[in-house]
């Protein structure tokens, strides 16, 4: 039987036994429904520890069987319930609001694919009964008020990191060792990852093909000195996509954004004048300078696209063959890049990343390969003009998978563990400045 997403049980009539899944008996049975907290003016029912006990036995959480086990596991669960009434208290203290409009696309997106995973309506609405909904729409309030409770709870830690109340704490080595040891079976295996270094060559453009774009963009130049908008032209004539409609505006632009050579002109230019021609891996451009502020520009330019085919592919991987045999003899890493990589690619992946989240071209290239290895030339797609650049790559590390190490989590359980620990301590001060009463 497929289950829905945080299944609500609402039991209102008789006793109900609250054991695990299975036949067995119960350890104990509790009356159907009963205050077993309260925070301020706002109770906390069973039926709501049952709905947050049943979801979790569905994400796979074993609920213990034996009595004592049990009202240790349901005495956990009041106690979130009680955390989640706290931050809710605070967020109103704070005049936080939260609407069902901010909710609602969130909510019907989860609706679609709770639907989905039923092959007609009638399945999907018999399930809704047997989990205790009448309607799909008593589903969908019930999702829309947790969606809210959630987004009340996110808006109470931000506005008191925004106040100077959320704590700073430390997280020793040991508790980091501790909460590795008691993690370590349910962590998942440490994938096989590489890092490398790589050189990249790009198409480049024949002299008479490129003689021509040059050609074309003094033609524009003169033509926006005769008068015409910058902003016309660059509508008409830029190949930028991502500019071409705005007039060639580019936004403000720090230091060190764009590739050297367009940086260094737009950083030199006085404001409204058209620049000289620049050549870069993406074409020739002419730039012109709107606004200057400290650090920063706000700059327009026109791009023309170098004209490429696949015979300037063909020299690229030709290129990169002769770059990977002298690489392969000692050829220093940094000459060759200076000389033939794309500067507008990345060199370096220093970080592991797994071999199976490389793109595929790489995967396939890396494949078998160690640390210290040649791989190359390969193609790899340029979505921008749709020609490919050839590629190649040296392994400086390779790991193969296995068991996690605590070195390969060990920042992760620092950051979780301080977060766990500065929400504990506001909790519990939180708890302190209302009325908090626990009943079970």
């Amino acid at each position: 039987m497929r289950t829905l997403l945080r299944t609500a049980w609402l039991c209102v009539a008789t006793a109900v036994p609250l054991a695990g899944q299975g036949g067995g008996a119960p350890p104990r049975e509790l009356p159907v429904d009963r205050i077993v907290a309260v925070v301020g003016a706002k109770p906390i029912m069973w039926s709501e520890v049952q709905e947050l006990m049943n979801f979790q036995r569905q994400q796979g959480a074993q609920i213990p069987q034996d009595s004592a086990g049990f009202v240790t596991f349901a005495r956990g669960i009041i106690s979130d319930l009680v955390d989640q009434e706290v931050l809710i208290a605070t967020a109103k203290q704070y005049k936080i609001e939260v609407t069902d409009a901010e909710v609602l696309a969130q909510v019907e997106g989860d609706m679609k694919k709770i639907r989905d995973q039923f092959k007609t309506e009638q399945e999907y609405r018999d399930v809704l009964k047997q989990e205790g909904f009448g309607t799909v729409d008593e589903l969908r309030r019930t999702r829309v008020e947790r969606a809210k409770r959630d987004l009340f709870q996110q808006r109470a830690v931000d506005s008191l990191k925004a106040k100077g109340r959320w704590p700073s704490v430390a997280v020793s080595e040991a508790e980091i060792t501790e909460a590795f040891a008691q993690a370590k079976g349910r962590l998942p295996k440490r994938p096989a990852t590489v890092t490398f270094r790589q050189i990249i060559v790009s198409p480049r453009p024949t002299e008479a093909s490129k003689k021509a774009t040059l050609a074309k963009l003094d033609s524009l130049r003169k033509e926006i000195e005769g008068g015409t908008d910058f902003e016309v032209v660059a509508k008409r004539e830029s190949q930028d996509p991502g500019s071409r409609e705005l007039g060639g505006d580019l936004g403000w632009a720090r230091r060190g954004m764009m590739v050297p050579a367009f940086d260094q002109m737009m950083f030199a230019l006085a404001p409204n004048i058209v620049s000289p021609t620049v050549e870069t891996v993406f074409g020739a451009h002419i730039i012109r300078v709107d606004r200057i502020r400290p650090a920063e520009v706000k700059a327009r330019h026109i791009l023309l696209r170098w004209s490429m085919d696949s015979s300037d592919v063909t020299r690229a991987r030709l290129e990169a063959d002769s770059v990977l045999a002298a690489w392969r003899k000692g050829a220093s890493y940094d000459s060759l890049v200076t000389k033939h990589h794309d500067e507008a690619e990345l060199r370096l992946m220093a970080d592991p990343v797994p071999r199976d989240s490389l793109p595929p071209e790489y995967r396939e290239a890396l494949k078998g390969a160690d640390a210290g290895a040649f791989a190359g030339p390969f193609l790899i797609p340029n979505p921008q003009n749709g020609l490919s650049k050839a590629v190649v790559v040296q392994l400086t590390s390779s790991e193969s998978e296995g068991e996690l190490r605590l070195s390969d989590v060990r920042e992760r359980i620092r950051s979780q563990l301080v977060q766990e620990k500065s929400a504990r301590r506001i909790l519990d001060a939180l708890r302190k400045e209302m009325y908090v009463s626990v009943r079970m």
